[in-house]
Order: structure tokens, then sequence, then C-alpha cells
């Protein structure tokens, strides 16, 4: 394997001027978001840096224990920030956080047990973020969807309740919408790899010297793992907010609305 140069500090730098056009973009163009630019990029630099010194330690020192501990981090992480797309929803950041839960040890699981995949440290962390990112994604527009679904169509649910229907059967066709727009991302990227873009772990096995040809099946490992991850936690995501939002008469629940000094509000009666 051959060595791949990588950009000096004096490189990292001098990409800042990449910033400053985009910055400069979005003074030019009064967009007056110029300070969340810069205040991002520099947010990325400084956790990009500390998760680069963590990682380090993380690696040398705590083995396969510590990649797990870590990968239950972000899986936290990633429940808070799914769960603020489905705001409203009765318990929505426990509900995304078992969501990218199951997801993740559905398909980090399978590839690990069955020795498709590594168990270092340097290959357990990377695979598993992608998996908690994908799965973070798929909550998100689940919750997100279903959010909408029952603000605006929430006569509709109440009026096959009427009839009879039981809440799953009313909900149906709301969380098929919201399972369906979950997936469609991850559908078309799997449609178009490697004729549109070249995704990240290809390239960073090619940069890093590996043949194509070998980049190209741990990839492909990759996106069927991205794949089943939306899947699962997108179901599970939906499967268990259908069941939050009625009671054990089963009616249909208000959303809750967050207000300034955490008052609670009905939305969508």
């Amino acid at each position: 394997m051959r060595t791949v140069p990588v950009p000096s500090w004096w490189g990292v730098g001098l990409s800042l001027v990449l910033v400053a056009v985009a910055l400069a973009v979005a003074v030019r163009a009064h967009l007056d978001n110029a300070r969340d630019i810069g205040l991002a990029a520099l947010r990325a630099a400084v956790q990009l840096v500390a998760v680069g010194a963590l990682l380090k330690v993380l690696f040398q020192h705590t083995g396969l224990p510590g990649s797990l501990a870590w990968v239950v981090a972000m899986v936290v992480i990633a429940g808070r920030v799914a769960a603020g797309r489905g705001r409203g929803l009765p318990g929505a950041t426990s509900t995304a956080t078992f969501a990218i839960a199951v997801g993740v040890v559905a398909t980090l699981g399978v590839l690990v047990g069955a020795g498709i995949i590594s168990t270092k440290p340097f290959v357990v962390v990377p695979v598993g973020g992608m998996v908690v990112s994908g799965s973070m994604q798929s909550a998100s527009m689940v919750l997100a969807r279903l959010r909408d679904e029952m603000a605006s169509s929430r006569r509709q649910v109440e009026a096959r309740l009427a009839l009879g229907m039981t809440g799953a059967d009313a909900f149906a066709p709301h969380r098929r919408t919201a399972l369906r727009t979950a997936l469609n991302p991850a559908i078309d990227q799997t449609k178009v790899v490697g004729l549109i873009s070249l995704p990240g772990a290809m390239t960073g096995l090619i940069i890093a010297g590996v043949s194509p040809l070998l980049a190209i099946r741990y990839q492909i490992v990759v996106m069927y793992m991205l794949l089943g991850a939306y899947a699962i936690a997108g179901v599970v995501a939906a499967l268990v907010t259908q069941r939050r939002v009625f009671d054990d008469a089963e009616r249909l629940l208000p959303l809750v609305a967050s207000a300034p000094g955490r008052r609670r509000g009905r939305m969508g009666t």
C-alpha cells in the first residue's frame, strides 16, 4: 500500500480561503447568515480536532469496549438531534434514541458477528458512525413527517376511529407515508452509487492506496448496511410513535407544543 501525503496544518489553514469565499457570497447576496457560516466553520474545526485527539487515545488504549462506548455515545447524541424534528410527539427523544439503537445493533451487530468487518477500533468507530448517522436521518424524517401528518390529518384519523378502526389501522396510511419519505433518499443513493458519486468509504480506501476493485467490496457492504439501518430505524420509529400517540382507549392524543418556561399547550385540535 502506497503512502499517501496528507495536508499539513499550513494547508489546512490555507483552505480557510474557501470559507472566506462562502462568507463573501453570503455578505454580497445579503443572506444574513454570514455569522452562521463563520461559527459553523470554527465549530467544525474545534470539534474535529477534539474528536481526533480522543480517537487517538481510544484506538491506542481502549480496544473494542471503548469503541462500543463511543458508538453508544453517538447513539444518545443522535437520538436527541433526531427528536428535535419530532418536537410535539409524545416521548420523541426516547423514541428516536430507541429506533437508532435498534438500527445500529441490528446492522452493525450482524456485520461484526458474522466477521464481515473487523472488531478493531479503527473499523468499528467509523463504520458505527455511518450507521448511527443513517439511522438518525431515517428516524428524524419519520418523526418529522408523522408530526406533520398528525397536525394536518387529525380529522381523517379520528373519522376512521369513529368508523370502528383500530388505532393502528387508522394511522396506517400516515405511517406508510412517513416510511416512504424516510426511505426514498437511501433508495436513490443506492441506485446511483458509483455513477454520480464515489461514497466516503470507497473514496477513503482508494486514497489510502487500496485497489478500486477491493474498495468496491467494502462499499457494497456499507451501502447495504446503510439501507438496512434506514429501514430498521424508520420502521421502529414509526411503530413506537404509533403506539404513543393513542391512549389506552385508542383515542388520538394531541400534539404538545413547547413554549417558553416549558409550558405545554395543545396542537392539532
